[in-house]
């Protein structure tokens, strides 16, 4: 009887024995084997159980939300220099930039002196429709004081934007009234233009100056064609400098409208992206139309697609300094919680095979970052003999010109930073912000008298009878910057150049600022002499005779 209870008892005595072994092994494996985690499948799965450990063992409480966000740039960055992180508050801002509009009540501000001050007011947006003027002061927003030392753009920016249809009013100083006018704003959708200037430079050329690629600058290109067109336009130049990018989609479209059908864009490649190739289909509007592209250090990613697929197709002219190098292709890849991811999946490479990214070291990017420091500093700014090729990445374009890889475009006609006039009182001044301060100021002062013109050649006019330079010295003077004769004599005309231009944008806006700041633009001037001497389509280089001197044919590379 004892033996028959005894075995049926067998299996709950097993089963609590082992339970029983699995709890004190836990114990002295937690207490006594330095609390080493189990079997571990993979890096994914360390990380996770780290952040588990940490959270439920560190010594002090630890906001795990808030380190994760801090260790999410960090992992990104040990990748690649344009792998990055966006929080969630910051998502919405970094992707209105290239949608082509956001929502908010539509003016352009400046802070002076902790001070939001309204230097102009969007036509059709919100703030326009209940009567916001430019040179208003934003004192209070929503009833609260809105001014003082902690006031910034980014403070101001998240106050004043907002979701569409939502209020915000505002306490606004005139310089008209005595006291506070209040304006109750309804926020709404304020376009964002990619194409600050399209205008006739002369009777026969167009130039376009494009700030970004986004959602909305292929439709721009074309209204702004139709324009010059309707001007009888016969040569374009289309400014890209310091265009950091944006849409890789915009670029290609855009190169569409002036390539012949079957011709290659760009195509891109990455461990997990099979080669994807873009060709132009035929359709564009200027296939035949002369053109100038201008690039500098400041032209990036798309801007380097766009004037790589117009050199290489030898479709025009690439003038300026050589482009920035970013040929990395980031995919958008969006969390729940509203933050997302940009990572690097593929590279860009021009139609001749060029890589348009320049060299970098993962998780070290202070160089890269930096890297246009060591340019100026090797003279690359300003002579084109200080760059140095690699003949190891000669690739050639269609008619058979040399063209190099390495990093970034190389201009066709290197045009060097104009140095002239440059003096340490114009970097002091220029450095402690003193010619915006000014400029602002002065428009602020004087904006009846300024808006009575209508154009910056009738407002240029006025400007120069009133003694503006002399009238600047006296105010550095007052913010602590000696006078020094000599060396505003010889500025003289690059202070009376920014601190007209200046002035003329805060009146009448962008495209009549850079019409007047391209009239003295020597790489403005190097396109528009090539486009009147008939030199946009390049030519193929001339036949070397050969000779007994051997050469190593295996470094060229030829268009696939």
């Amino acid at each position: 009887m004892g033996t028959r209870n005894t075995s049926r008892f067998m299996p709950l005595i097993i089963a609590i024995s082992v339970v029983a072994g699995i709890l004190i092994g836990t114990f002295y494996t937690r207490h006594f084997a330095g609390n080493k985690l189990g079997i571990i499948n993979g890096s994914s799965n360390k990380l996770n159980a780290l952040l588990r450990v940490i959270d439920d063992q560190y010594v002090d409480t630890v906001n795990m939300t808030d380190l994760v966000e801090k260790a999410m740039p960090q992992i990104l960055a040990e990748l690649d220099p344009h792998s990055t992180y966006i929080p969630a508050q910051k998502l919405e801002e970094v992707n209105s930039e290239l949608e082509g509009s956001f929502s908010g009540i539509g003016i352009q501000f400046t802070i002076q002196e902790d001070t939001i001050h309204v230097n102009s007011v969007i036509p059709g947006g919100p703030s326009e429709k209940v009567g916001l003027m430019a040179g208003d002061r934003i004192v209070m927003v929503n009833d609260s004081l809105f001014a003082g030392k902690g006031l910034t753009n980014e403070k101001a920016m998240r106050n004043l934007k907002g979701p569409k249809g939502s209020q915000v009013k505002l306490g606004i100083k005139r310089a008209t009234e005595k006291e506070l006018i209040d304006f109750t704003i309804t926020r709404g959708d304020i376009p964002q233009n990619t194409i600050d200037a399209a205008y006739m430079i002369d009777n026969d050329y167009g130039y376009i100056q494009i700030s970004k690629f986004g959602r909305t600058t292929h439709v721009e290109l074309l209204n702004a064609i139709a324009q010059l067109s309707h001007k009888k336009c016969k040569g374009l130049i289309i400014d890209l400098r310091d265009n950091t990018g944006g849409y890789m989609e915009a670029a290609t479209r855009m190169v569409n409208e002036f390539l012949p059908e079957g011709k290659l864009i760009v195509y891109t490649h990455g461990r997990k992206y099979p080669r994807m190739e873009d060709y132009a289909n035929g359709t564009g509007s200027c296939q035949k139309l002369p053109l100038v592209v201008l690039v500098n250090e400041g032209s990036a990613s798309a801007s380097e697609i766009f004037a790589g697929a117009i050199q290489d197709n030898d479709r025009g002219t690439i003038v300026g300094r050589r482009s920035f190098g970013k040929g990395l292709v980031q995919q958008p890849i969006d969390f729940s919680d509203g933050s997302a991811i940009r990572l690097t999946i593929a590279r860009y490479y021009t139609p001749s095979g060029r890589c348009i990214q320049r060299p970098y070291e993962n998780g070290k990017d202070s160089k890269y970052e930096m890297d246009w420091i060591t340019r100026y500093e090797h003279g690359e700014f300003f002579s084109k003999d200080s760059i140095k090729l690699d003949e190891n990445l000669r690739y050639s374009t269609g008619l058979g010109r040399p063209v190099y890889g390495g990093g970034g475009i190389m201009p066709d006609v290197f045009v060097p930073q104009d140095t002239t006039g440059v003096s340490s009182y114009l970097i002091e001044v220029s450095n402690k912000g003193l010619i915006l301060q000014f400029s602002f100021q002065y428009t602020d002062r004087n904006r009846a008298k300024l808006s009575e013109y209508d154009n910056e050649e009738d407002l240029l006019k006025h400007l120069r009878q009133q003694g503006i330079v002399e009238q600047f010295v006296r105010f550095a003077e007052s913010k602590g910057v000696k006078r020094r004769n000599l060396l505003i004599h010889k500025s003289n005309k690059l202070l009376e150049r920014n601190l007209y231009g200046n002035i003329i944008y805060n009146i009448q806006g962008r495209e009549p600022y850079i019409r007047y700041i391209n009239q003295s633009d020597a790489t403005v001037k190097k396109a528009l002499e090539i486009l009147e001497r008939g030199e946009a389509f390049p030519k193929a280089p001339e036949v070397m005779p050969i000779t007994e001197e051997k050469h190593d044919e295996g470094k060229e590379k030829r268009t696939a």
